[in-house]
């Protein structure tokens, strides 16, 4: 039977992951390909950055191929029951069924039933699908590089249609993300960039990694946000100390690079406002009433005055503009806007009451625990390796988890696919490290050191 060279190196990645494993996933299936539609959608928005797409509904449609496939698809590799046993899974379906309860109390109770079914309900439900699907851990790559793909070509297409020049120092006015939004999610990509390029395998999808992390690092530095740089920071400061897929000198290096990067690319404009971190004390987000620090402490208070229940998924607007201690402040005849948690927990906690915050948070929690799991159960096999590549593609993601929770801290991003789908791919892992058997130690070399 003839063989591509593509095919063999695959057929060589997976065996080298367990037996069986190349058996399953080693050539792309149809719900896979309808999996990467989705994600290039829900994530990259690729249907809004190209109008000739918005006609095919593009994430409605991959979607429901995509579930309809796996509903269809009997295979073992495919079932439920190993992802229902992971505590993130749970996690998500508690939160969701916690939102659902919410609707009745809410104070906008149809704006509750509208982010259930609209956002948050086709997110949980898209999770699961994405999560129980990958056969084995190249289906999981594959997926990770289409969530790579989508944050890069998002970033190509704002970098080609939108500048930042003089008075206008920073990105405004994008599709579906706004500039705070999309700085979280180049972050959150960065770390899955770094894993392809120094990924032994095929030379185009180096090559696509590299060119990925240069459009999200300058698309970064053009969206100017403080929160996004915080998360850079910690992402940073993980890939440099703890992501052992590459040597020590190099990780030095590569962060040589990028600060390089950010030397030639920030203007003195983005590094004044970066200041302000440490400065804040004229900060309107930390002085004035519409700042975050003010909105944090009126959610807080809707919290302790909804604990159970919340005021309803999607209703902190309707919050701030109904129960708001600022409208016994404000003079009759003047508006108060109808603000945004700009926290994602403080989100979830004024929306959906204690329990709420608690799923929302274990959730998180379980999902780094899965990646520690991943990386203790995938040992280096010779003393010249670093780690395998499921611990690699573990601790890239670990990164992004995190860039997420820091990012996270400043936006309003509990409910949005880019957190779920990239939870998804973390359960997808777990559950395609556990069906696999230790390979026998029978390799002295060490392909995949960097």
């Amino acid at each position: 039977m003839n063989r591509t060279i593509g095919d063999l190196r695959a057929l060589d990645a997976a065996t080298s992951l367990g037996p069986g494993a190349a058996a399953k996933d080693r050539r792309w299936d149809l719900l896979m390909i309808c999996l990467t539609g989705y994600v290039l959608a829900v994530v990259g928005r690729v249907h809004q950055l190209f109008s000739v797409l918005e006609p095919f509904r593009l994430a409605l449609t991959t979607a429901g191929l995509a579930l309809v496939l796996y509903l269809l698809d009997g295979s073992r590799a495919r079932r439920l029951g190993p992802i229902l046993r992971l505590r993130t899974t749970r996690c998500v379906l508690g939160l969701a069924l916690w939102m659902a309860f919410s609707i009745p109390g809410a104070l906008w109770p149809g704006g509750a039933f509208q982010e259930f079914t609209d956002e948050f309900g086709k997110a949980a439900m898209m999770f699961v699908v994405v999560a129980a699907a990958p056969r084995g851990f190249l289906d999981v790559e594959r997926l990770t590089f289409a969530y790579l793909v989508a944050a890069g070509t998002y970033a190509g297409v704002v970098l080609s249609r939108f500048s930042v020049s003089g008075d206008q120092w920073r990105l405004a006015s994008l599709y579906y993300y706004d500039a705070n939004d999309f700085a979280t999610l180049a972050v959150m990509a960065l770390p899955l960039a770094v894993y392809f390029v120094v990924r032994r395998g095929q030379l185009w999808r180096r090559l696509a990694g590299a060119t990925a992390a240069a459009l999200l690092a300058v698309g970064f530095i053009w969206a100017g946000s403080r929160g996004g740089f915080l998360a850079l920071l910690a992402v940073g400061a993980f890939l440099l100390l703890r992501y052992q897929a590459i040597r020590v000198r190099w990780r030095v290096l590569i962060t040589a690079v990028l600060t390089l990067v950010f030397a030639a690319t920030a203007t003195d404009t983005y590094w004044e406002k970066m200041s302000t971190i440490v400065q804040p004390k004229d900060d309107y987000n930390v002085t004035g009433k519409e700042g975050r620090v003010q909105v944090w402490k009126r959610g807080l208070g809707y919290m302790m005055q909804h604990p159970v229940l919340g005021v309803g998924a999607g209703n902190f607007p309707t919050a701030e503009g109904t129960i708001s201690p600022l409208i016994r402040t404000t003079p009759s005849g003047k508006g108060i806007k109808w603000l945004q948690a700009h926290n994602s927990f403080v989100q979830v906690g004024a929306e959906l009451g204690v329990p709420g915050l608690l799923f929302f948070v274990l959730m998180l929690s379980s999902a780094f625990r899965a990646l520690r799991e991943v990386g203790r159960g995938n040992p280096a096999r010779t003393a010249g390796e670093h780690s395998t590549p499921p611990a690699q593609l573990a601790q890239a993601l670990t990164a992004s988890l995190l860039g997420y929770v820091v990012g996270g801290f400043f936006l309003s991003l509990a409910y949005r696919d880019l957190l779920f789908v990239l939870l998804a791919l973390i359960v997808g892992l777990r559950k395609s490290t556990l069906q696999l058997r230790p390979a026998p130690r029978t390799h002295p070399s060490a392909p995949w050191s960097f």
